[in-house]
């Protein structure tokens, strides 16, 4: 994540100043503030507040982003559509041809996973080191922080609609379809998804400003959660047989419902045959209430869990000056 120049940051600055949130004093006897007083504590409720007052900025850091990344490039925001084709067709051609995975139209199986997980990727190692990337507008210009970790988010949001152009574009060049009268459950799915990434990413970008080192832990523990979710391997494989609780307990990781689901309207019911004479499904077939349900419950904990994070985000800003 690249700092704001300094148009950028007087921008950034000016915008704030017009959106000022309710906790920040002028100082007395002067009719343009010299300086600002900020309450140690600001209330959830006025944090709130001021992030959609600064809604505007967030979608100027948002728009930033993409442009920064594909700056002086010829494609330009093509790559984000070339990209994800390319991991798709090899994906395709690795587990089809060669490691003969057994499924049937492999690579939208693994795809309809792998566009949640790159969006949650993408939206926590951007956001983990925002604040420290931009140390500079940080401590010069008075603005919501966590917007720096929301527009991380937005940023892939914005990737993860350029890759479902892609996985459209698939479905029609091999004449696949969805599960269409389950469309809207993806609505739901990526709004989980969305909130619950928004949580952390608020979390790991205050975090980091003390131990520079989650940066580096964040890729490793990424790296591990994600062969804990069914993407590669089928839902048979976790929770066949005598080891159904094990199905239960990945359950509990809130990104799983979401792949499921994803899954599920993407992908549909389908079957395999893992052994000789054996016919499983490559999905959960888990009922649409039950899903329904999963997904009622991760939006709940993700509000709950972003709540948390601004909290602790409000704890930690107050000496960000010093440790940057």
């Amino acid at each position: 994540m690249s700092t704001l120049s300094e148009a950028e940051a007087t921008s950034a600055g000016d915008l704030a100043a017009e959106q000022e949130p309710a906790v920040v004093r002028a100082l007395p006897g002067r009719r343009e503030p010299a300086a600002r007083v900020v309450a140690a504590r600001v209330s959830l409720r006025v944090r709130l507040v001021e992030l959609w007052r600064a809604r505007e900025l967030f979608v100027f850091l948002v728009r930033k982003d993409l442009k920064v990344r594909y700056k002086g490039s010829v494609l330009g925001i093509a790559w984000s559509l070339l990209n994800p084709a390319v991991m798709l067709l090899v994906y395709d051609i690795v587990f089809t041809r060669f490691l003969k995975a057994g499924f049937p139209d492999f690579a939208l199986y693994l795809f309809s996973g792998l566009i949640v997980w790159n969006m949650f990727q993408t939206a926590l190692t951007g956001s983990s080191s925002v604040i420290v990337a931009n140390a500079g507008i940080v401590k010069k210009v008075s603005f919501p922080r966590e917007i720096l970790a929301l527009s991380q988010v937005g940023t892939a949001t914005m990737f993860f609609f350029f890759q479902a152009v892609v996985l459209v574009i698939f479905l029609a060049g091999f004449q696949l379809a969805p599960v269409w009268h389950l469309l809207p459950m993806l609505a739901f799915a990526l709004l989980d998804l969305i909130v619950f990434s928004a949580a952390l990413a608020v979390f790991l970008s205050a975090v980091t400003v003390y131990l520079r080192d989650v940066e580096h832990l964040i890729l490793v523990l990424l790296l591990a959660w994600q062969w804990g979710i069914p993407m590669i391997y089928s839902w048979n494989q976790v929770s066949a047989g005598d080891h159904h609780w094990i199905g239960d307990l990945f359950l509990i990781d809130p990104l799983v419902p979401i792949v499921l689901t994803f899954q599920r309207v993407l992908y549909g019911l389908r079957t395999y045959t893992p052994a000789p004479n054996v016919v499983a499904t490559v999905t959960s077939n888990y009922p649409i209430t039950f899903l329904l349900e999963l997904l009622v419950a991760v939006l709940v904990v993700s509000i709950v869990l972003f709540l948390i994070a601004m909290t602790i985000f409000g704890r930690l800003e107050g000496n960000f000056a010093e440790e940057l």
